[in-house]
């Protein structure tokens, strides 16, 4: 899909009200795509609305609950006549620090919101996405599922999932016309990040900023060639080359 093609497209984003979201909600638009702006913060969709216009939607939606995600994807899909062209599930919540400091409560919300609302929303987008020739999902993963990082033991697993499932979906949805992948960046500068202060934060960096992240997004929207897009640093080569090394135990 290339930045001419891209006019006219119908694209769901969740998480749009901040960061990394918020910048590729502001891509697409640029681009003239047609958004479904998607996020549990309702004064956030408002300061993007008053950014990008009321020619697109906006629709508070919690990614955990079935009902409430079932009801936006089919107001969408009906204004955009019964299907839509680009799934970003870019919802996600992080909690750093040691395994055992952390509350039971937050490891369980980074599950729920970082593997079952990938799940919902992909299940419940696809027969809207089946009627869309060359429909793309793309999913928010992390350098963090090439290999397991401590402080966020948790959120580094929540990723692994999304990695195994975009790698299953993308071969199992081929044959609806449908391409499934996920972008793997390091730490961004994103308000997530703005409470993480764990050593390994402070050791690595936060090297990206959302509008790289968002860059790659409209690239991997527009190339069905890669399943897993990497947002390039030096941290990331160190990481995959670790991953590649690392003798199992």
């Amino acid at each position: 899909m290339s930045s001419t093609n891209r006019a006219g497209r119908s694209v769901v984003i969740t998480g749009a009200g901040a960061g990394i979201g918020r910048a590729t909600a502001r891509r697409f638009a640029e681009l003239g795509a047609t958004l479904c702006a998607t996020d549990v913060n309702i004064s956030s969709l408002q300061t993007l609305r008053e950014e990008l216009g009321d020619q697109h939607t906006y629709a508070t939606m919690d990614v955990t609950d079935k009902a409430d995600v079932a009801r936006v994807l089919a107001a969408f899909a009906e204004e955009q006549g019964g299907a839509f062209d680009v799934l970003l599930n870019n919802a996600g919540v992080a909690f750093l620090g040691d395994f055992e400091t952390l509350s039971l409560e937050q490891h369980e919300l980074v599950t729920e919101v970082n593997v079952t609302g990938v799940l919902n929303c992909t299940y419940l987008s696809f027969p809207y996405l089946s009627k869309a020739p060359g429909a793309t999902v793309i999913n928010m993963c992390s350098l963090s599922a090439e290999y397991g990082l401590p402080s966020e033991a948790t959120y580094s697993a929540s990723k692994f999932w999304v990695r195994g499932f975009t790698e299953a979906m993308n071969i199992e949805w081929e044959r609806h016309g449908i391409h499934v992948c996920d972008i793997m960046p390091n730490f961004v500068a994103t308000p997530m990040m703005d409470i993480a202060h764990t050593e390994l934060v402070k050791s690595i960096g936060v090297k990206l900023t959302a509008a790289d992240v968002a860059d790659t997004i409209l690239r991997a929207a527009g190339n069905r060639s890669r399943v897993h897009w990497t947002v390039d640093t030096l941290v990331g080569t160190v990481l995959r080359a670790i991953n590649n090394n690392c003798p199992a135990p």
